[in-house]
């Protein structure tokens, strides 16, 4: 191993250069007028991967974004074959003004690289890349086979991706998926996150006189979408966090007590999270801590509310239409299929008949967890003591990857979760960034890795 840390080290600096070429590319999904874009990157992409010695490497055209596929599998049949799945696509960069330098002009400021994409998922699938290069470039071989799938369109709940792994199960079949698109819990203390909740997302749509009304003239004699699309959300959880909806918590899986134990290592303060957010208190599910609640029990929440005049000054209008998004994250047993038509009887239930109410069901993803007493896992915690020099953590993540849960039902494979970004690097947000130790780091983890899943027999 000593060779190919040696590399790693050597090749710091132009590992962060080529990184700059690949966040250069605009590769917003979303976005029509940047579909050119995409194609570019994911061809950059299948160019990158062919340069550090990988010979068999394809672009698949969908009816969305391409999806970069590559492998080697000379390790032998007695070594297990990993599937490295990460996304080439990104997210909006609105609000521009909000960037501190252009969102897709790599800046180093710190110890850290700001561009969009750094942390999700661009500069973590490169860790990946980068550990291979090693192998290749000084072994001439992989220690284990190895499949990479890279999308464009995850950031769009990846439309396109289920039916290219139920249309390829033998081209891709495999014994593990290993993602980096997660966090460390915080900076110096690698992770190993074992849960991902699942989302059911929803949209209520009121609608009450048939235009909008002068309020002086209509106001008391007819109802108003926007008080009552305000009553319906204030019924949605109680005062004390509980959620509302009939039969929500029939299928939670309670918290084991090992589970609640391993939460109470992670190294969080209360008041400095509070600090950082400036707010005074904490809400949440009450008989649970703050990171229980962040990312283990199920939640419901406002996303987005319109209705009315929002201009300057006053305009005396009772509106015609209200309404509101809600999402809804799922802990393991929650189907998401089935919460969203208890959301919508719910809300039928108790929406007044002085309006009228539509519920729709905008997208969702099955939550997932890991078992973490594999040698995969067992694996990985020996890896990231190496590359990082301390015991990693086991966590729970509070967002959403649908797609494990695909791999799960159409490939039958577990996922191993070893993000090395961090919470705060402002993904989806302005002035996205990674730091750079933490890259380096992932490179060196990741290393061990493939060597430590080359002795699983």
């Amino acid at each position: 191993m000593k060779n190919l840390i040696d590399f790693i080290n050597s090749n710091n600096v132009r590992f962060i250069e080529e990184l700059k070429e690949f966040l250069r590319i605009p590769s917003i999904s979303n976005n029509p007028d940047h579909k050119p874009d995409m194609q570019s990157c994911s061809k950059w992409l299948a160019k990158h991967i062919e340069s550090i010695g990988f010979e068999k490497v394809e672009v698949y055209n969908t009816p969305g974004h391409p999806i970069v596929y590559a492998e080697y599998m000379k390790a032998g049949k007695d070594k297990p074959t990993v599937l490295l799945y990460g996304h080439y696509d990104v997210q909006p960069v609105d609000p521009l003004e909000l960037w501190t330098d252009p969102p897709f002009e790599p800046t180093i400021k710190d110890g850290k690289i700001f561009a969009r994409g750094t942390t999700d998922d661009k500069g973590q699938l490169f860790i990946h890349l980068k550990s291979l290069e090693a192998y290749l470039k000084n072994n001439n071989s992989l220690p284990v086979n190895i499949k990479i799938l890279y999308e464009g369109e995850e950031e769009i709940g990846s439309p396109n991706l289920p039916k290219f792994l139920e249309d390829n199960k033998e081209l891709l079949k495999c014994n593990l998926v290993v993602i980096s698109d997660t966090s460390m819990y915080t900076k110096g203390l690698p992770s190993i996150c074992y849960g991902l909740r699942g989302l059911a997302y929803m949209q209520i749509d009121l609608v009450g006189p048939n235009k909008d009304l002068h309020s002086g003239s209509y106001g008391g004699g007819v109802d108003n979408p926007i008080n009552a699309l305000a009553n319906l959300i204030t019924k949605l959880k109680d005062e004390k966090g509980k959620i509302l909806i009939d039969g929500f918590y029939d299928d939670v899986v309670p918290l084991s007590q090992k589970e609640r134990d391993e939460f109470k290592r992670l190294p969080f303060n209360e008041e400095n999270f509070k600090k950082e957010l400036e707010i005074d208190e904490v809400f949440g599910e009450e008989g649970y801590t703050t990171t229980e609640r962040l990312s283990a029990r199920p939640t419901l929440d406002c996303n987005g509310i319109w209705g009315g005049f929002q201009g300057e000054g006053a305009k005396t209008v009772l509106p015609s239409k209200a309404g509101a998004k809600i999402s809804m994250r799922l802990v393991p047993n929650q189907m998401p299929k089935k919460i969203a038509q208890l959301f919508e009887a719910y809300i039928n239930k108790i929406a007044p008949k002085s309006v009228k109410v539509k519920v729709t069901d905008l997208h969702g993803g099955k939550p997932s967890v890991t078992p973490i007493d594999t040698p995969a896992i067992n694996a990985a915690v020996e890896s990231l003591k190496k590359g990082f020099g301390v015991e990693p953590v086991f966590m729970k993540e509070g967002g959403s990857i649908p797609i494990v849960n695909s791999f799960k039902e159409i490939l039958g494979a577990d996922t191993v979760l070893l993000g090395f970004g961090l919470p705060d690097e402002n993904a989806h947000s302005p002035n996205e960034h990674l730091d750079l130790d933490n890259f380096h780091k992932g490179i060196l983890s990741i290393t061990h890795y493939f060597n430590e899943l080359s002795k699983i027999k």
